[in-house]
């Protein structure tokens, strides 16, 4: 019965949607709608959601950070084995790429990251995480069942790129990426064509000076004076210098220095990120950020060094347009056009937006707020928990979405040369 619990999903792809397309190349609005319904109802059966509910909170129970995901992993092998999907494996360290189908085009990538955070839950209930210090407080624990590309290390690693170098993306065509919100309402999804979030880097820079008394601070050069003029002045590169019809931040979140009240130090050390909506402005703040540090550390008679975080900068997650409509129709034919709810652009990062870089990408938000169970926290808070009752809709989203697109465009490209995959 469990086994069979896990192929319903699949099931229902080759006893009823396959076969439509395979008559003649197009289907009935009715036919393309039947996708996201029955995959819906499907979802919320008590087999498979209670299936999906038992996964999530093990996954949340044993957190594990970028590139560390190694029992994540193997879990997710574990249950890709029993339900006979192959897959590549390692990828970026600990990533993993699975294949559902015939081989043959259109490709199409479910993405799902699997890192937590370096924090500590401080939700009371029986699945808290069992690892100290660490948390799936961002929702990684709850996006798509039905996914493909097993991603490590969102949260600042960069493992999207690493897994585009290690060939996560042969032969796809397009990509889908969901992540929970719990600012919208259970049973909503919410996206945008174009732009939806920021490119972003981060900095850091060591301010050094001469230490001395507190008392006689003639006697020193002081760094905290003048790490805080630079603080000061970084923002007039948002105020003053960029155009205000263009977002952009820079935020300096980072200040150590010191460590008593009466004593000078020899140095500081600050640090922040940047965001913006376009890669020139986003390498603009980034030639400004090295010249005002350096240039107001030197006003006040200290030296700076600034860096910049060794990994790629993270582009602008931008949503296809083409996508875009079909991510209505299957959400339309699913929820309900009320549903769908639109959103304004977020100075938030994703590392998705190395994918749809590259290729045509969409990424997209499933509420998942129901304030007669109480008050939902936003992501990357240690009192963050899960509406489980979201993991229905975006399993059953990012199946439809996967499905639909197929059985749309799977009379396409196919001069492509087949790559040989497991039959389902």
């Amino acid at each position: 019965m469990g086994h069979l619990r896990r192929w319903v999903p699949l099931i229902l792809i080759l006893c009823i949607l396959i076969p439509l397309s395979s008559s003649r190349s197009t289907l009935t609005p009715e036919e393309l709608a039947l996708v996201a319904t029955s995959f819906l109802n499907l979802a919320k059966t008590p087999e498979v959601s209670e299936y999906m509910v038992r996964i999530r909170r093990r996954l949340h129970e044993y957190p594990e950070l970028g590139f560390e995901e190694f029992e994540t992993s193997k879990l997710i092998r574990a249950a890709l084995d029993e339900m006979g999907i192959r897959y590549k494996h390692p990828l970026a360290v600990t990533g993993i790429v699975g294949y559902i189908g015939t081989g043959k085009p259109p490709f199409v990538a479910l993405r799902a990251d699997m890192d937590a955070l370096a924090m500590e839950e401080t939700v009371e209930w029986e699945h808290k995480s069992k690892v100290s210090g660490k948390m799936h407080a961002c929702g990684h624990d709850a996006h798509g069942t039905v996914v493909l590309v097993f991603q490590p290390a969102e949260e600042g690693g960069g493992g999207a790129k690493i897994m585009m170098e290690d060939g996560a993306l042969e032969n796809v065509s397009v990509i889908f990426g969901v992540h929970v919100t719990a600012r919208y309402p259970i049973g909503t999804v919410v996206s945008r064509p174009g732009p939806i979030l920021a490119a972003s880097g981060f900095f850091e820079a060591v301010i050094s000076g001469k230490g001395g008394h507190a008392a006689i601070p003639q006697h020193a050069v002081d760094p905290i004076v003048a790490a805080s003029s630079a603080i000061v002045s970084l923002q007039h590169l948002i105020s003053r210098e960029a155009d205000p019809l263009d977002s952009q931040v820079v935020t300096v979140a980072k200040f150590e220095g010191g460590g008593a009240y009466n004593v000078i130090p020899d140095s500081v050390t600050i640090g922040g990120t940047f965001r913006a909506f376009s890669k020139e402005s986003l390498y603009q703040l980034t030639r400004r950020i090295e010249e005002v540090i350096r240039r107001q550390a030197s006003v006040h008679r200290c030296n700076a060094s600034v860096s910049f975080d060794a990994k790629p900068f993270y582009p602008v997650t931008e949503n296809d347009r083409y996508l875009h409509q079909h991510f209505l129709n299957v959400a339309e034919d699913m929820l309900g056009a009320s549903k769908i709810l639109d959103m304004k652009p977020l100075m938030g990062s994703e590392d998705f937006s190395f994918y749809s870089e590259v290729i045509p990408g969409y990424f997209y938000y499933v509420g998942m707020k129901n304030e007669t169970l109480g008050v939902y926290e936003p992501g990357h808070s240690p009192h963050f928990r899960v509406n489980e009752d979201v993991l229905s809709y975006g399993a059953a989203v990012q199946a439809s979405l996967a499905a639909r697109y197929i059985l749309e465009h799977h009379h396409e490209d196919e001069a492509v040369k087949e790559v040989p995959q497991d039959e389902l």
